[in-house]
Order: structure tokens, then sequence, then C-alpha cells
């Protein structure tokens, strides 16, 4: 049976132009605030009470505060209006890019690759992730791996600030990588580490017990996706807004 032809792009009513417009929006503004952040170069670092944001967080470049470069600085100064950041950024924003969930998202609100369920897509065709640069999609499960190192730094991070008592920020940093872990976690990659290619469920009890615990997360991997995105540039914004005294920390012990 041949398929209806219809001219119309598409039969829907509703706006369904409306949730990649959303997303489009939502990650430019957090494009913009991250790329300001990244190369503003300051008001990253906390002495007094040891915050470091997750921005900045391993900063391993001679022009770190030497404070708040917990590994040391095994990289020289970085030339021109280079900054600490972008040593990580490749591997975080790879993880992010990557990202099962927001490859959905920008292909819809960025490429139109479809922009919705049921609306036809202006291309003229369709090689899918086959060619560069898209084919590049298959190192997700590498920056996964990177990404759970830094993880693991910006775990180290805020741990070592509750060394010197609790306030506000403390719990910032503790509900950050908490939303941070629970995104990693979430992600496709690791559902496959935790049970992939296993014929028999039965005979592996401790890796079938981890891969529905990381399913669970993974029903819920969009809402995580946003909610440690969004979160982490608000860790930053009070870090930065605490260094550059435009506020104080609000402490509870010290």
């Amino acid at each position: 049976m041949a398929r209806a032809q219809i001219a119309a792009r598409t039969l829907r009513t509703d706006r369904w132009w409306l949730p990649p417009l959303t997303t489009f929006a939502g990650l430019l503004l957090i494009s913009i605030y991250a790329a300001f952040r990244t190369f503003q170069g300051d008001f990253y670092w906390v002495d007094q009470y040891h915050y470091l944001t997750p921005m900045y967080s391993p900063c391993l470049s001679e022009e770190c505060v030497p404070a708040a470069s917990h590994f040391g600085q095994p990289l020289p100064a970085l030339p021109g209006f280079l900054t600490p950041p972008v040593v990580i950024i490749p591997f975080l924003l790879g993880f992010r890019i990557t990202c099962y969930y927001y490859r959905k998202a920008y292909y819809r609100a960025a490429w139109a690759s479809p922009p919705a369920c049921a609306v036809a897509e202006p291309h003229a065709k369709y090689t899918g992730e086959t060619r560069f640069p898209l084919i590049a999609q298959n190192l997700h499960r590498y920056f996964f791996y990177a990404a759970s190192i830094l993880l693991c730094v910006n775990i180290y991070d805020t741990v070592l600030a509750f060394g010197t008592g609790l306030g506000l920020g403390n719990l910032i940093l503790l509900v950050n990588v908490s939303l941070l872990a629970a995104y990693t976690l979430s992600c496709h990659s690791c559902r496959h580490i935790a049970g992939g290619r296993l014929k028999h469920f039965s005979k592996h009890p401790v890796r079938y017990w981890m891969w529905t615990q990381v399913s669970k997360l993974n029903n819920r991997h969009m809402q995580l996706a946003w909610a440690s995105l969004i979160f982490v540039c608000l860790t930053d914004l009070y870090v930065a807004l605490v260094a550059s005294e435009t506020i104080s920390d609000l402490r509870f012990i010290n």
C-alpha cells in the first residue's frame, strides 16, 4: 500500500513548536552564561570557606589561586585569553553533547531534525550519525569515563569545604554534586556498563541489581540532565557572588 501523500508539513494543531523553542532558549542562555564565566577567569574561589566552583574544578594551571589547586598546578600558565576551565570543558561538554537525551534536545531545537513528532523536517536527506562530525557521538562512553573522574573531583571539593564549618554554600555544593552524580549514573552508557552484554541475569545477581538501580535513574534522565545543568550554573553563580563580596555566605556552624 502506497504511503498517503500529505502536502502540509504537519497535521498537528497543537503548539508543537513550543518545546523545541523553549529548549533552544534554555540551552542558549546557559551557553552564554557558561562562556562568560569561563573567560572571566575570576571569582571562582572563596578562600575563607574553601568554596570552589565546579566550573573551575580541578584548577590545574599556574594562574589558578594556589589554595584552589587541590591537585597541584601541573600545567603552565595558559596563553592569551585562555583560562583554567578550558582544560576540563572539552570533557564536560563532550559528555553532555554526546548524551542521548541532549542529542534529541538539540537535534530538534537547533537543527529541526525533526522539530517534533509528526512534523516534517526541512532537510532533504538523512545520514544519521555515520559521518563527521556526528560520528563522534560514538565517543560518549569515553566521555562518561572522563566525567566520572571529574565528578569524583567535585565530590572531593565539596567534602573539603566542610572543613571550615557549615554554610549555605556547603549545602549548595552538596546538592550540586548529588545532582551531578544522579545524572552521571543515569547515563545510558552507565546502564550498559552495569548490565549490558549479559545473557543471563540470574548468573550475575550483583550486576543485575546495579542495572536495575541505574535503570530507575535512567527513567528520569531528561529531568536529571536539566536539573544538574541548571544547578551547576546556580552553584557557580553563588560562589561567584560570595567570592566577589557581592553577598555574604549564610553560616550555620563556624
